[in-house]
């Protein structure tokens, strides 16, 4: 570029490069969320079926994750949130 050219964003690669990005991050942040998901599973049904093997009611087990349970539920919204800005932003 010559001291006289000017720089125009829009004539380079800067968008392109954006989007690809927003998808790359949408793409992660599903993947995040869909493990957060499995965890989530995993944990409520080998809660579960410790508690059974222990005889121990089903609601006591669930009382005691629900703390967990809580937190990964918020991050899940969170991450949700997060991915529906970047989907609507394209």
């Amino acid at each position: 570029m010559s001291e006289n050219e000017e720089f125009n964003p829009s004539d380079s690669e800067g968008d392109e490069t954006v989007a690809n990005s927003r998808e790359t991050n949408a793409e992660e942040v599903a993947e995040v969320i869909a493990e957060f998901e499995k965890y989530r599973e995993r944990l409520v049904n080998e809660t579960m079926a410790a508690a059974q093997k222990a005889k121990l009611p089903q609601k006591v087990a669930m009382a005691k994750i629900e703390p967990e349970l809580a937190k990964i539920d918020a991050g899940l919204d969170a991450l949700r949130a997060q991915l529906a800005a970047l989907t609507t932003n394209n």
